[in-house]
């Protein structure tokens, strides 16, 4: 069985991924919070971990990937006062959109999905733990974890104590002992939605919402946890330290979780995404404009550590890749399917740190083979069992060729267009070519794009 290698953040290293159990890999992701559509940074997280989600489970027997819903949040609460919407029916509709722009984007459906709000028990627990040993305290309504019971903190970010400042979600309050602590339950008004606790009504605090969901459904330790680099510092931070005392492991974080993994930031033609820049891309718009497949690819162009700078440029590119993929399929269209099997050099450079633009250039050679004039036919039938095999791997090449090329299902009028192409053909033929240009004209018109192969005239519908 091939070694998969991952960069494990907390280690600062590429390492032999071993999981705790070969029979059972468990990994965590940190999902959305379900209060507006999902940017394309929330995309590339989901795509990135689905990749890594499709290797693991090429490689081993049985895999577990939770990715949960944070349905308890104070921009939902915003959002429900701005809309005068119940939280509930916010967090429902935009969970079930956040899901079905996934799917279209070719990321399969987590194990577990589990909602936040589903676990407030759990956390609860958690929570009474960490104040039993002397690593929380409660205050003024609030429970805090004491950052500097934990000497370990700073052990995934890297950060000194005295260069831990108030960043995303992060609340300096009065009620603090140090402002770098964090809050793990906070009282709730009324008009707030809350549960009750041993401190009080009120509810979780961000950062323990994961320790209690992935202790749940995956146990302790487990292999993998995941998320956006922007996670990094302080929630995976905070995560860490709260389940690591809670369980008096204090001097070892990896009794949480084995190995980190996170993928990078998305940049929008070189400016960071902010929708005062008029650059905030959600996933829902994109695509309503380009098919699934295209941004699937054009999320995984750049290595999943490193930054991706979302340009048109590079969706044409992603588009163009796509149809040279889909083009070797179309030509080996009349060659039986053989057992359909992953490319060895791809799959050597998804194991080494899941190196997409390596797997990529490795599929489209085995692509150009696919047009060589001297394959056998046991060849071409390998070929393109690798094709097919690869693609269900990384969640690409899932159409049928001839309808990539005509833009989707079936529509009216492309019996009038195989017509008009026939026409075509036959004029060029008759050196009619004065109806050639015309039928052309037509073409462009409908915004049909004609290419001449060499075994015969297709047509697809342009690109937006």
């Amino acid at each position: 069985m091939p070694v998969l290698r991952l960069h494990n953040s907390l280690s600062g290293e590429k390492e032999e991924f071993r999981p705790i159990n070969p029979k059972r890999v468990t990994m965590y992701a940190c999902g959305p919070t379900v209060y507006s559509f999902a940017h394309i940074g929330n995309a590339r997280m989901a795509v990135s971990f689905d990749l890594l989600n499709r290797v693991l489970r090429h490689l081993y027997p049985r895999v577990t990937y939770v990715s949960n819903i944070t349905d308890v949040d104070d921009k939902i609460m915003a959002a429900s006062k701005d809309t005068g919407e119940a939280i509930d029916v916010i967090t429902r509709r935009y969970e079930k959109i956040y899901n079905s722009d996934m799917k279209k984007l070719g990321v399969r459906k987590p194990d577990v999905q589990p909602r936040a709000t589903e676990h407030i028990l759990e956390m609860i627990a958690i929570i009474s733990m960490l104040i039993a040993k002397k690593h929380a305290y409660e205050q003024d309504g609030h429970v805090l974890f004491d950052v500097n019971s934990y000497p370990g903190y700073g052990v995934l970010s890297k950060r000194l104590q005295e260069d831990q400042i108030a960043g995303s979600r992060v609340d300096v309050g009065l009620y603090k002992k140090n402002s770098a602590d964090f809050v793990l339950w906070k009282p709730s008004t009324p008009d707030q939605p809350g549960w009750d606790s041993p401190w009080g009504r009120g509810r979780p605090g961000w950062h323990i919402e994961c320790s209690a969901m992935a202790e749940k459904h995956l146990g302790l330790p487990f292999d993998i946890h995941g998320g956006g680099a922007d996670l990094k510092f302080p929630h995976h931070e905070n995560e860490i330290a709260q389940s690591c005392c809670a369980h008096g492991h204090e001097t070892d974080p990896r009794a949480f979780a084995r190995m980190w993994v996170h993928n990078g930031f998305v940049t929008v033609a070189g400016e960071k995404m902010s929708k005062s820049l008029g650059n905030f891309l959600l996933a829902h718009d994109l695509l309503k404009d380009h098919p699934g497949e295209v941004l699937r690819l054009a999320l995984l162009a750049a290595h999943y550590r490193q930054p991706l700078d979302w340009t048109e440029n590079g969706l044409h590119q992603a588009r163009k890749n796509l149809d040279t993929l889909y083009r070797a399929l179309d030509v080996l269209s009349d060659v039986p399917d053989g057992d359909a099997v992953v490319h060895h050099g791809v799959m050597a450079a998804l194991c080494d740190d899941l190196n997409m633009p390596l797997a990529l250039a490795a599929l489209l050679a085995l692509a150009k083979d696919a047009n060589r004039a001297d394959l056998s036919e046991s060849e071409k039938i390998a070929i393109k069992a690798s094709l097919k095999g690869t693609g269900a791997l990384l969640g690409l090449l899932q159409q049928d060729p001839k309808t990539w090329f005509q833009g989707g299902a079936a529509n009216d009028d492309d019996a009038e267009i195989d017509a008009l192409l026939k026409e075509r053909t036959e004029a060029r033929k008759n050196k009619d070519f004065k109806r050639a240009d015309e039928i052309r004209d037509l073409f462009a018109a409908k915004g049909i794009e004609i290419e001449d192969t060499p075994t015969g005239p297709k047509w697809r519908r342009a690109v937006k």
